[in-house]
């Protein structure tokens, strides 16, 4: 049988939300934006187990976590950037998870993750050796700018949307690849997802489909959106 892992880097600051502590803990529909992530998985009878890697200095942790929270374990293994939590975060599972476990690796600042959309993800992968992750086709017309003449960017071009997704997590692949693929990134800045340090092994990961309602939480005003998602049960 073919076992399955979340792992929840979380362990940023969240400087674009211009909150007063990491955006994580930020309360969306009750409750902190990492909890609604977690509950999700916890509510998945395919998920064996979850993985929060947080700062070793965190102190808000073991308020939104409690030790006795079945199903979760708290990792004070957290990096400088997103791909050296999650990292760390395999590294320090060594010896617990085979190679051919299954990693699914999902942003704490997405609240409107369902159990319904994790079994979608993991039922599309299937047997793929490249993993894969949730997605959405991009529908909007892309523009790639330019500075213009006052400072302000101009549109300089119209970029074709054909095959155009944006990606979502969770981003789930066997516990040797994903190791593999963090461990021989050239640029820790440059790996804003785990899917594409994957791609710089030369795998193609399956793109499965998500949901609107599965959004990062970014700036401020993305909070009334993630709590309209969450209030409707039926998404």
């Amino acid at each position: 049988m073919k076992r399955y892992f979340a792992l929840l880097p979380a362990a940023g600051v969240g400087a674009r939300m211009a909150a007063n502590g990491p955006k994580q803990y930020l309360t969306v529909g009750g409750k902190p934006m990492l909890r609604h992530a977690v509950d999700a998985f916890r509510a998945s009878p395919l998920v064996a187990h979850t993985y929060v890697v947080v700062s070793p200095d965190d102190g808000v942790i073991d308020a939104v976590l409690p030790a006795d929270l079945d199903g979760v374990t708290v990792l004070r293994c957290g990096g400088a950037t997103r791909m050296d939590s999650v990292l760390n975060g395999l590294r320090a599972l060594d010896g617990q998870l085979t190679d051919d476990d299954m990693v699914m690796v999902h942003d704490a600042a997405r609240p409107g993750l369902t159990a319904a959309l994790i079994e979608r993800l993991i039922e599309g992968v299937g047997d793929d050796p490249a993993g894969g992750l949730l997605a959405l086709p991009v529908v909007d017309t892309m523009k790639r700018s330019a500075p213009g003449a006052d400072g302000v960017s101009v549109s300089a071009a119209t970029v074709p949307r054909n095959g155009l997704w944006s990606a979502q997590t969770p981003q789930m692949f066997s516990y040797a690849l994903l190791l593999r693929a963090l461990g021989s990134a050239p640029d820790a800045n440059a790996i804003t997802d785990d899917a594409s340090a994957v791609e710089m092994l030369g795998y193609a990961p399956r793109l499965i489909e998500g949901h609107p309602r599965n959004l990062k939480v970014t700036l401020p005003a993305d909070i009334r959106i993630a709590e309209m998602y969450l209030a409707n049960k039926e998404d």
